[in-house]
């Protein structure tokens, strides 16, 4: 949907015929890219806008060279700052070629990817997050066995999550990924 709030399909008038333009499907990221930020709204008149980091130091986000948009688009981070507020991982952002606010409005809600082989080999007890989505759970909780798959990860600010859907419950339930929680990862 475009800002206005319609589709973009354009119709005929009835009178001329009922063909319809379908809008133009957005691309798909690869599946060997990797999640590492989202564009939110813009901030001031002069084309910053705030970037929510997924890395686990923020402002690396930028050191990954061009990354891939949602929108099929390339962008290059020139500057980022530590956004006003208690959030470590959310940003101020320069991005190449937008100079204006509305050329930052029309970012808002962009998800920036990166191709898995710019990351680089995981360490030991280092995990891509994208990568335990699907997973299988297996384990002892308080009323047995218990079994299910990991449906996400996110992370409300306190640390990530393991969204779980367990066998046999109707709601997913959510599981500290903590060693403590999840002693084994294979």
């Amino acid at each position: 949907m475009d800002r206005a709030g319609r589709s973009g399909a354009r119709r005929r008038s009835p009178s001329r015929g009922s063909v319809r333009a379908e809008a133009q499907p957005k691309p798909a990221v690869p599946a060997d890219f990797v999640l590492l930020g989202e564009f939110g709204r813009a901030h001031g008149l002069t084309g910053e806008v705030r970037l929510k980091s997924h890395t686990g130091d923020p402002k690396a986000i930028a050191s990954y060279g061009p990354l891939s948009g949602s929108d099929g688009r390339s962008y290059v981070l020139t500057h980022l700052r530590q956004a006003a507020g208690d959030q470590r991982d959310v940003l101020v952002a320069r991005v190449e070629g937008v100079t204006s606010r509305e050329a930052a409005e029309a970012l808002n809600r962009t998800r920036l990817h990166v191709s898995r082989t710019a990351l680089g080999e995981t360490e030991e007890d280092e995990f891509f997050l994208t990568d335990l989505v699907g997973l299988a759970v297996e384990g002892e909780g308080q009323e047995g066995a218990l079994s299910g798959r990991i449906l996400s990860v996110p992370d409300y600010g306190g640390g990530e999550l393991l969204e779980i859907a367990l066998a046999g419950r109707p709601r997913p339930i959510l599981l500290p990924f903590t060693r403590a929680f999840v002693p084994v990862v294979d």
